[in-house]
């Protein structure tokens, strides 16, 4: 009798909790088509911005460009008072650590995806703060080096760098 009291009790809270999980998707379901009526009523009066240049788009694909080249860098850390610090000269302009070779996800079925390793089948993190920079060593050959402060990497010598990590 015990179990079969348990048994109904477990059966109406599975029941109970689909109610309340149905109230609430039924709730997103208002909210977001609430929101899209805001936004095509906003779109009407407003209308979208008038850009005729597109000089951003240019500049980003100029930058994509540059990114391509293997151009000289010099790259730096900068401290916390905002003084520059030589770290090496360097090829390109750095990759963030948590850039990857393939994608990072693989379909499974029914549009669920789980995690892929990276060909050396590790599994990078999704964020870091580090960059990969390929620096030119004392025997002028470059290599790469893990950076993990916050750094600059540009294409020519930086104004105002107080020392040099190398010294």
């Amino acid at each position: 009798m015990k179990k079969l009291t348990i048994s109904i009790l477990l059966a109406l809270g599975a029941i109970f909790m689909m109610g309340q999980s149905e109230c609430r998707n039924e709730a997103a379901r208002e909210q977001t088509r609430l929101t899209e009526e805001l936004s095509l009523e906003s779109n009407r009066q407003v209308g979208m911005p008038g850009i005729t240049n597109f000089t951003e788009k240019r500049r980003l694909r100029q930058l994509y460009e540059l990114r391509d080249q293997e151009i000289a860098t010099y790259t730096y850390i900068v401290d916390w008072q905002g003084r520059l610090f030589h770290v090496c000269d360097s090829i390109g302009f750095g990759i963030p650590f948590s850039a990857q070779y393939t994608t990072p996800e693989k379909y499974v079925v029914n549009g669920a995806t789980i995690p892929q390793p990276e060909p050396n089948g590790l599994f990078p993190p999704t964020s870091s703060s580090a960059t990969w920079v390929i620096c030119a060593d004392e025997g002028g050959e470059f290599r790469p080096v893990y950076v993990e402060p916050s750094i600059i990497v540009s294409p020519f010598p930086m104004k105002g760098a107080v020392a040099s990590y190398t010294n």
